[in-house]
């Protein structure tokens, strides 16, 4: 079994940041981060600053032919992942594993049908949110990385948590990865959607039972689906997401509530766009993720006419 050395980031936003500066205090010349031109030029004059640090790191342009990477993290939005299925292309050898940290469901899928699945960890990010202004991003350090294979070959599971051991990343490999992934996306659904909408933070929502009764019928969507999809144990998902949700920090908010503070456009694609597609995939209703879907469009149109002015 080959043991991973070098490293490839595609992202260094608010998720991607927090394993670029662990990678690069283990083995700074081993880590490479993809950008392009542009960002090259922006993060060489100005780098990231992460909890009050210059993050000073090795960037390397889609056409570099001199690195290979045993390990590629994939940490961008979702707008920006089919310019990374792209842009890895020369980064990936015979044994490269990648990790898609994306929000969702479909980010893996997606990058297999360029890759092949065999190459496919399923994986998430999950822990207190990272805040993210502008190029200062601080984190308090709590989260892990939430990884595992669909099938019975662990090989690539285990040089993943040799190389986490090694660099002290915080890991976790559960026994049922699909569903693990499946929570994780029912959380975001329920509470990342109307979160931004509602401008509430994690200790409102958790206060406010309106918001939960409202973020439980989303979850029942979520539920129906997962169970179509051959997702095992759906039936306790809706207790371990609400679980889940009351251990965040109270002051924290949802990536997708930061991405509308700073006028971005969100992953609502990747949610309730996902979800209406699934729906429409099985016959199920999802009319509570129809409504985020049109309320987010309003959202995005309402961005576009202040940036006319």
């Amino acid at each position: 079994m080959n043991g991973i050395k070098n490293v490839l980031i595609c992202g260094i936003g608010a998720v991607g940041s927090i394993y670029a500066q662990k990678i690069q205090k283990f083995s700074p010349k081993d880590l490479k981060i993809l950008v392009d031109e542009e960002r090259f030029t922006r993060y060489s004059k100005n780098p990231m600053v992460f909890n009050g640090k210059d993050l000073v790191l090795d960037y390397v342009l889609p056409e570099n032919k001199d690195f290979k990477a045993d390990l590629i993290i994939i940490a961008t939005k979702y707008d920006g992942l089919s310019d990374a299925v792209k842009n890895i292309k020369n980064f990936v050898k015979s044994d490269t594993i990648i990790l898609s940290l994306l929000n969702g469901v479909t980010s893996e899928s997606i990058i297999a049908k360029e890759y092949g699945q065999d190459k496919l960890l399923l994986s998430y990010f999950i822990g207190h949110s990272a805040m993210r202004e502008g190029r200062f991003i601080t984190h308090d350090g709590a989260g892990k990385i939430v990884f595992g294979s669909k099938n019975v070959d662990k090989s690539k599971e285990l040089r993943v948590k040799e190389f986490f051991d090694r660099v002290g990343i915080d890991y976790e490999i559960p026994d049922d990865m699909e569903h693990a992934l499946w929570l994780k996306f029912m959380m975001n659904v329920s509470t990342n959607q109307p979160s931004a909408i509602l401008r509430m933070t994690f200790g409102e929502m958790n206060a406010n039972e309106k918001f939960l009764e409202f973020s439980r019928k989303l979850m029942r969507e979520v539920q129906a689906v997962a169970k179509a999809e051959g997702v095992k144990n759906t039936d306790i998902m809706i207790d371990e997401a609400l679980e889940a949700v009351s251990e965040m920090i109270p002051e924290g908010k949802t990536s997708m509530l930061q991405d509308v503070l700073a006028g971005r456009k969100t992953e609502v694609e990747m949610f309730a766009g996902a979800m209406i597609e699934f729906g429409k995939k099985h016959n199920i209703p999802v009319p509570y993720n129809r409504f985020m879907y049109e309320l987010f469009g309003i959202i995005h149109k309402n961005f576009e006419l202040k940036a006319d002015y």
